[in-house]
């Protein structure tokens, strides 16, 4: 059998990127949330016409909650898999995982309120 090209195998992996995003988005309830949080910024941003550089901001900080959040969500779905019963140590792993998902969206939100606050008051 003769070895894929280069640019088919980028495509493959395009291919399987967007079904791992859509299998996340369809299956789990906290980047439901986060994805309809996006609209609402991104909405937001076009009413009050954010600059280039806040549109830059924006665009990282939703980026960074999205993909931390997938990550989390990979962590706690090997971990299931590796040791379906509770375990502390496990429990442990999950924990620092979301934690990590929570800095992520505490620092988004400050994002949000700096480019926000001077625009709606």
């Amino acid at each position: 059998m003769p070895k894929e090209s280069f640019l088919m195998n980028r495509i493959k992996s395009v291919g399987f990127a967007f079904k791992g995003a859509f299998l996340l988005i369809r299956t789990e309830s906290s980047i439901k949330i986060q994805v309809f949080i996006t609209l609402v910024m991104t909405a937001a941003g076009f009413y009050y016409e954010i600059s280039n550089t806040e549109w830059i901001f924006q665009v990282m900080a939703i980026g960074l909650v999205l993909g931390i959040e997938g990550l989390n969500t990979a962590i706690e779905k090997t971990a299931d898999f590796v040791h379906p019963e509770f375990d502390e140590k496990i429990g442990f792993i999950k924990d620092i995982s979301a934690g990590a998902v929570m800095l992520v969206a505490i620092a988004a939100s400050i994002v949000g309120l700096i480019i926000y606050i001077p625009k709606i008051f």
